[in-house]
């Protein structure tokens, strides 16, 4: 798949990440806030690592610089 997210929004997404995971633990890992704070966190790590975000593909939006070498 074609990258579509960019580094600043990669970092963004980490960021997101790590907040998430501290507040899931601050809740209560096992309470329901807990566990969606969890998900929201695999989630944009994932598609921080990955550099490809299905929502993205699906709204047609792109955050990664365009290539002008073509």
């Amino acid at each position: 798949m074609k990258p579509n997210v960019g580094s600043t929004d990669k970092m963004v997404r980490a960021l997101v990440a790590v907040v998430a995971v501290v507040l899931a633990f601050v809740t209560g890992p096992g309470s329901a806030l807990g566990i969606i704070l969890f998900v929201v966190a695999a989630i944009a790590a994932l598609t921080a690592l990955v550099g490809v975000c299905p929502l993205y593909k699906v709204l047609g939006m792109n955050t990664c610089p365009v290539d002008k070498r073509s």
